[in-house]
């Protein structure tokens, strides 16, 4: 029930290159902290190739009779054949690319609650970024479709399944759910808030934006009937991915114009596709593969993937452990997640904390200043930082490490944060 996780499992025997992961970024410098990971990721040098490369020869749309359109077509198949491996799915055509997660969330909150009406209900979740709420509240009041609110657990800092339930009925069409937050880290339960929601004969929609960086998708094993994810996220291009089940897309209303093709995946990719995007998203999935079987995977291209994610979760872990335990130590400082180590396995490497005395925005700008990249305000988890007596604007500090970070980038943000704290302290 819970599906395929990484987490907690011990990692293949090979050491994790570090130095070779850094030198493989460009953008990585031993004078900037990149700590902005839930916002996008860094690219590596495989990527940029592999988009250039594709600017260079398959600058034409798809279909045609030369070789250019041909080179175009092989790239968008390898594309979504690629991020088919990525997710566990049965195949590309039920692998759907568009220009953002938010983007083909509303685009398919659009078809499927064209079907839906008055005495119909959707959930969403108060932990959800809003690209997995905004489309579903205005898909609902255009339709007259009722909305119910599942809130997180304050105690346990994730959306529990005795919430879920009282919610469920045979009104219920769907549930909109949240794999990991990108505000307070947590991971889900989603396989078993999937169960619950199938028991009642709802479709399941999934955010696993802030998931798929850190840990393996399994779509078969999750459940669910959508599941979307963005490329930029981890280490692509800035594409969203949407995997639906392949009758369900078969099935449902494409906003297209008369002309398109009726055919999976392109009836719900609407006008020409960014060739050279998709090009980036494949080679994203390869520096997966080129990270597993140089962390000792071995095996097909699923294999290699799972081993990456492995041995990315491992060395994650003690960054992530010494950041929350720096953050802990420091006076008037307020972690907005999970924080006993026991349960670390239950979150990701994002970590969103405020200070009863600074704004967020303050610590934010001051860590700008001396090249270390944070986030800081809502961050689109709107709905969180209110249920939580945030200010909607100034909301938290977030510190987001990725399979790149260095223990050193770890305690330099905390060296930073400290003498900010010291030095304006009363």
């Amino acid at each position: 029930m819970m599906g395929h996780r990484t987490r907690g499992v011990a990692a293949p025997m090979t050491q994790f290159p570090i130095v070779a992961i850094r030198q493989d970024f460009p953008a990585l410098r031993d004078d900037i902290a990149f700590l902005d990971n839930p916002g996008g990721t860094q690219l590596p040098r495989r990527v940029i190739a592999a988009v250039g490369t594709a600017m260079t020869r398959a600058a034409s749309n798809l279909g045609g009779y030369f070789q250019a359109s041909q080179e175009a077509d092989r790239i968008n198949e390898l594309g979504h054949t690629a991020a088919a491996v990525l997710l566990g799915a049965a195949s590309g055509r039920e692998i759907v690319i568009g220009q953002s997660m938010t983007m083909l969330t509303f685009q398919i909150a659009r078809s499927l609650c064209r079907a839906w009406g008055p005495g119909d209900e959707i959930i969403v979740t108060r932990l959800d970024h809003e690209g997995n709420v905004s489309p579903w509240l205005l898909a609902a009041q255009e339709r007259g479709i009722t909305v119910r609110w599942l809130p997180f657990n304050r105690d346990t800092w994730r959306l529990e399944p005795e919430d879920l339930l009282p919610l469920l009925s045979e009104r219920t069409r769907l549930v909109a759910l949240n794999y990991a937050s990108n505000m307070t880290g947590s991971i889900n339960p989603v396989a078993l808030l999937t169960h619950h929601a199938k028991q009642a004969g709802a479709l399941v929609y999934i955010d696993a934006v802030q998931f798929t960086p850190h840990d393996a998708v399994d779509v078969q094993r999750l459940g669910c009937d959508f599941l979307a994810c963005s490329s930029y996220k981890f280490f692509g291009p800035h594409l969203g991915i949407l995997w639906g089940r392949e009758a369900l897309l078969a099935e449902l209303y494409p906003y297209a114009v008369r002309c398109a093709a009726r055919s999976l995946p392109s009836r719900h990719e609407i006008g020409t596709p960014q060739t050279e995007l998709i090009a980036g998203l494949e080679a994203a999935v390869g520096y997966f593969e080129w990270l597993g079987a140089s962390c000792g995977g071995r095996g097909e291209r699923r294999s290699l993937i799972l081993a990456a994610y492995q041995a990315m979760t491992t060395y994650e872990l003690p960054l992530m452990s010494e950041l929350i335990d720096g953050l802990r130590s420091l006076p008037g400082v307020s972690i907005r997640g999970i924080v006993d180590p026991a349960r670390f396995s239950e979150r990701v490497p994002t970590v969103s904390f405020t200070h009863q005395r600074h704004s967020s925005r303050s610590i934010a700008e001051a860590l700008g200043r001396q090249n270390i990249y944070v986030w800081s305000g809502h961050n689109y988890a709107y709905e969180a930082a209110r249920l939580l007596g945030l200010d909607e604007d100034d909301g938290v500090v977030r510190i987001g490490l990725a399979h790149y970070n260095t223990i050193a980038e770890v305690t330099a943000v905390l060296r930073a944060i400290d003498t900010l704290l010291q030095s304006t302290a009363s």
